[in-house]
């Protein structure tokens, strides 16, 4: 929990600053218009390939962030996060390559594939028998009682700030897009890219997707105030199931800048997947095809505009992959 923050805490200026850091690990990835899925949803639709980050995921943006913005402290004191995949990965590879030591807290049930990524250097996982909240709260407990510099995976202005240079880079390549469409865990991605799209161009909408089967953050809305009792059930889209942290800054944020939430169903996030594929011969990872899985469940939403779906991720064993999208 943040106790200290504010809601005016981030800025157009922290993102562009974090730009300057994040440069060192995370790449300026493409953009690419999609004539075919554009002419049979009525849309222009752009893909913004964050699968083609160095770790297979845009979370390589708010790990290196807060590293770099608090190195010399990472270096005296080490390093505690959680993470159920992504962000453990990406907080792996700085980490190593910064010659820091990790201690990275993760659910017993995370990914094989994932953890045999997580597994090397100076990374030493603690495994958590529960849920991924659980995870996060006690490495956040772990890492104060230590004096550890703990990285949320999305509960950090820093973080945050990190995740928000992929909506810088959209807004540079096409400042004309009118709908951004994202994909949603804990919402540092949306967060980040909603803040710095909506500082400058407020006409700009901006739409997150979650599977219906973890929908924490549209069920926290429609009761208008933060909640984890939701019935979750196991999803395609691995890398955003769960809650999220209590008092998370996450959830002002979707508040105040996000337009819309949107659930969908398993069966359209596969659909999304072998669509990415056939048509950009992409290998995305479930939660990485939510953008257009939102697309198809609801095109009305979308038609005629100028839309920018980002691809979160990549990373999925190639045995999921194509169990999914060749079957």
């Amino acid at each position: 929990m943040m106790n200290n923050w504010k809601k005016d805490d981030l800025s157009v200026r922290l993102i562009t600053e974090a730009r300057l850091r994040v440069k060192k690990y995370a790449r300026t990835t493409e953009l690419t218009y999609s004539e075919e899925l554009s002419r049979n949803l009525g849309t222009n639709l752009y893909f913004k390939w964050e699968n083609h980050q160095p770790t297979g995921s845009f979370k390589i943006r708010g790990a290196a962030n807060k590293i770099l913005s608090n190195l010399t402290e990472c270096r005296r004191k080490g390093v505690v996060s959680a993470s159920t995949g992504n962000h453990g990965v990406a907080m792996a590879y700085v980490c190593q390559q910064e010659g820091l030591s990790l201690e990275l807290y993760v659910p017993s049930s995370i990914a094989g594939h994932k953890r045999e990524k997580l597994e090397t250097g100076k990374t030493h996982l603690v495994l958590v028998e529960g849920t991924c909240e659980q995870a996060e709260a006690l490495a956040r407990s772990q890492a104060r009682q230590k004096g550890q510099v703990f990285v949320s995976p999305y509960n950090d202005p820093e973080v945050i700030a990190g995740q928000g240079t992929c909506g810088l880079e959209i807004f540079e390549e096409e400042p004309e897009v009118e709908e951004v469409v994202i994909p949603v865990g804990g919402g540092g991605l949306i967060s980040g890219v909603a803040v710095y799209l909506k500082k400058k161009k407020p006409s700009v909408r901006i739409t997150g997707v979650e599977p219906e089967n973890s929908a924490f953050i549209k069920n926290s809305l429609s009761l208008g105030r933060q909640n984890n009792d939701f019935p979750e059930k196991p999803t395609v889209a691995d890398a955003v199931a769960g809650g999220v942290e209590e008092g998370a800054i996450t959830f002002d944020l979707i508040c105040r800048y996000v337009d819309n939430m949107i659930s969908v169903s398993e069966e359209a996030i596969i659909e999304a997947m072998r669509l990415i594929f056939r048509s950009h011969q992409e290998k995305v990872e479930g939660a990485g095809a939510l953008a257009l899985a939102g697309l198809l469940s609801f095109p009305g939403l979308f038609a005629g505009k100028k839309i920018v779906a980002i691809v979160s991720g990549g990373n999925i064993a190639p045995s999921v992959w194509e169990k999914l999208v060749l079957a």
